[in-house]
């Protein structure tokens, strides 16, 4: 019987501290997730590799089209059409040197007839117009407009012809005279100036751009005729009995891309203590 008991005694002392050890170790797993210590672990691998991953992200690179615009004077053509007097063609162009300069060209020729009070006339000629533009417009995100101011050196080859032209007659009492035909002709003119331009160019389509200028003369040569003034100059316009004149353009031109340059972005300038 004693032993009996003592047996029973040992098996409930060996379940108990048993079941003790396994509530011990219950309780220090239950513990563990409790405090969050597996799932810490888990939660700093997963926030470093979305910081990794959140760095990697690199910001898009923006770039900048260089090439040509290459177009027309719409007001030249258009006035062809309606005044019967004027024939003109003027075709334009320039091209991106750096961020905010560009060459630029104009080519052209005219025959247009002025009938003045006193002189009636043809002139025919061509000319051409080299020079640059600064875009003072600061673009952004994918915009590529003009907003320019620019100089150009014109020249002009050109023939007159007078075709009718009154005598000035300084007593009123006989009236006016009828108008006397010349039709003599003045080859071999030319004439050479300085131009500043202001101007825009806005983007209305996918590279294709309409623009409008205006352009103040200043005459530096002007072969004249013996007898005869150059009151008109093609590209160069009237020149109002002076060395001065005033014009502008009316263009579409398209952009034919060449190549990009990335755009570095500004450094940031750090206070001085």
């Amino acid at each position: 019987m004693k032993h009996t008991l003592r047996y029973i005694f040992s098996s409930l002392l060996f379940l108990s501290l048993s079941f003790a050890q396994a509530q011990e170790t219950k309780t220090v797993s239950k513990d563990s997730v409790s405090e969050g210590v597996v799932p810490k672990k888990t939660a700093v691998a997963k926030t470093t590799a979305t910081t990794t991953k959140t760095d990697s992200i690199v910001p898009p690179v923006k770039k900048d089209r260089y090439g040509l615009h290459l177009g027309i004077d719409l007001f030249k053509l258009s006035r062809s059409f309606y005044d019967k007097d004027y024939t003109g063609l003027e075709l334009v162009g320039d091209y991106r040197l750096s961020k905010k300069h560009y060459l630029a060209a104009e080519v052209g020729n005219e025959n247009k007839t002025t009938d003045d009070e006193r002189v009636n006339f043809t002139t025919k000629g061509s000319y051409i117009k080299v020079g640059f533009d600064y875009n003072g417009y600061e673009n952004w995100l994918d915009m590529e407009n003009i907003i320019s101011i620019g100089l150009r050196y014109g020249f002009s080859t050109f023939n007159q012809q007078l075709n009718t032209y009154r005598i000035y007659n300084t007593d009123q009492y006989f009236g006016e005279t009828p108008a006397l035909t010349s039709g003599q002709k003045y080859n071999g003119l030319t004439a050479s100036w300085i131009e500043v331009v202001a101007g825009m160019k806005a983007k209305v389509f996918n590279n294709v751009f309409l623009g409008f200028s205006i352009r103040f003369n200043r005459l530096i040569s002007n072969k004249q005729p013996s007898g005869f003034e150059n009151l008109y100059i093609p590209g160069f316009n009237r020149t109002y009995n002076g060395d001065f004149g005033v014009g502008f353009n009316y263009t579409v031109t398209y952009f034919v891309p060449i190549f990009k340059k990335v755009v570095k972005p500004a450094e940031k300038k750090t206070a001085k203590k």
